[in-house]
């Protein structure tokens, strides 16, 4: 064996570009949105549904771009890991940083991540019937399963604005914690 190969386990997540094609990644979600898509009867269950799957991936997404990108290392402010999440994370999961991070001007606690035109919503075909649906969803579990995993519990909602918004409402204790630091 070769001294120079390297374990795909040990390689850095976010090297290189895409190591799944993009028509195998669609027909995986596909499948993901059908199988959550049989199991509700309504555009909101369904949306939550892929909230769920989307959660329990981005639980572990954190803990593995932690260790291998970060070196064990974990942002303990919210600016830094929204950075992380709009450049680090989005260039590990969808080959790019997101199109905008914006702070309400109305609200400490809520931020919008803005991308034109989400990936997984790219391939996915929406039935008359089901106008409302937004797959990325299941990015925004995603995004709700990271900041939880980074100690910053937060509510990601995915709105159709300026493309796919997806807004991140933090809780108290994290905009408490937060004035905390700007007061040291």
């Amino acid at each position: 064996m070769n001294s120079k190969s390297v374990n795909i386990l040990d390689r850095p997540l976010s090297k290189g570009k895409y190591e799944v094609s993009i028509s195998s990644y669609a027909l995986l979600f596909s499948e993901i949105v059908q199988y959550c898509q049989s199991r509700v009867f309504t555009v909101t269950e369904l949306q939550t549904k892929l909230a769920d799957f989307g959660e329990k991936i981005g639980i572990r997404i954190i803990d593995t771009l932690t260790i291998r990108e970060r070196g064990f290392r974990r942002d303990t402010r919210l600016l830094n890991v929204l950075m992380f999440i709009r450049s680090n994370l989005w260039k590990t999961l969808f080959g790019r940083e997101a199109d905008k991070l914006e702070h309400a001007n109305d609200d400490v606690g809520t931020y919008y991540i803005i991308e034109k035109e989400s990936l997984v919503n790219r391939f996915i075909s929406i039935p008359k019937d089901k106008g409302s649906l937004n797959c990325a969803a299941f990015t925004a579990g995603i995004l709700e399963g990271i900041l939880k995993g980074c100690g910053f519990p937060a509510t990601v909602t995915v709105h159709w604005h300026k493309g796919t918004t997806f807004l991140i409402k933090f809780d108290d204790s994290v905009i408490a914690r937060e004035k905390q630091f700007d007061a040291k």
